[in-house]
């Protein structure tokens, strides 16, 4: 036998073997969907019904800068009467009962800052149509706020955990490590300024959460799944050969509110002011494509 004639039979064939198998393999450069996250000061400051409001009389807010948030579930809904949970879902966080009743897990979670990738998804792994709809399940927001503190104006760092229920072991917070170990509900929130921190419970219900398809498709009470709009729709074909990007843009305009006793515009915790919303105050969702 020819041992160089066999090898080289036995390295063509070797050859044609991964060739034929390299079909069942996506390719390299195959599209995604990137998603990413905006903090939008200037947009347009919405209800729970997807209405515009203005603040309260009695109430008084104002626009934080948001460091970085994260959502714990992304939903794409082809129309108004698509029911939360049966359009196509493209992420979901990770959850535990460690904390006793099932809840979002907050050491597990995705984060992201402004203009921030969030998540990146192959298009092959989203279902073909069309989408009129987004749904974000928001969990967890950070930002700065400002105070005023024995007539003092400062700034600090609040982060609020937004999403219906979470476990928190431990978190840091501009390098003061806060330790929970146990669920929070849904308005829970963790102050921090001049390295001292505070920590209080928003009341049940007071987040905003904007849901402009109140009527056709409600969310559960305490959730945090903000519903916006495509403004001409949103369509998988099966055929892109390029990236598209979703750019979910949240408006913060005047998204951290509290009761007035001072009528001055600030909030000052000292005489008794106390926090009541700091949801999100709407959400437009925004597609291009990359080249």
């Amino acid at each position: 036998m020819n041992v160089y004639r066999y090898s080289a039979l036995f390295i063509f064939s070797m050859l044609l073997s991964c060739s034929d198998n390299s079909t069942d393999n996506p390719p390299l450069n195959s599209p995604n969907l990137i998603i990413k996250l905006k903090f939008d000061p200037d947009q347009e400051r919405l209800g729970n019904l997807g209405q515009p409001v203005s603040v309260p009389i009695g109430n008084a807010a104002q626009t934080p800068t948001i460091n970085r948030m994260s959502a714990n579930y992304i939903e794409f809904a082809p129309s108004a009467t698509t029911a939360l949970g049966t359009g196509e879902v493209i992420f979901e966080g990770d959850e535990t009962t460690d904390g006793g009743t099932q809840a979002i897990n907050f050491q597990n979670a995705v984060f992201a800052g402004n203009n921030d990738t969030f998540l990146i998804v192959p298009l092959s792994e989203v279902s073909i149509g069309n989408y009129e709809w987004v749904r974000v399940s928001l969990a967890y927001q950070e930002g700065g706020i400002d105070l005023r503190v024995n007539g003092l104006d400062i700034s600090g760092t609040l982060g609020s955990f937004v999403g219906y229920n979470s476990y928190i072991t431990s978190f840091n917070l501009n390098g003061n490590i806060i330790d929970v170990n146990a669920n929070k509900e849904q308005g829970f929130w963790v102050f921090e300024a001049l390295g001292f921190t505070t920590q209080g419970q928003a009341p049940e219900g007071a987040t905003t959460v904007s849901n402009p398809l109140f009527a056709t498709s409600p969310i559960p009470q305490g959730s945090c799944v903000v519903t916006g709009e495509f403004e001409n729709g949103f369509t998988i074909t099966g055929n892109e050969t390029q990236d598209i990007t979703v750019t979910l843009s949240f408006s913060i305009n005047d998204s951290f509110e509290w009761t007035e006793v001072n009528a001055d515009g600030k909030y000052e915790p000292e005489v008794g002011e106390q926090v009541v919303d700091m949801g999100l105050r709407g959400l437009i969702p925004l597609v291009s494509n990359s080249p």
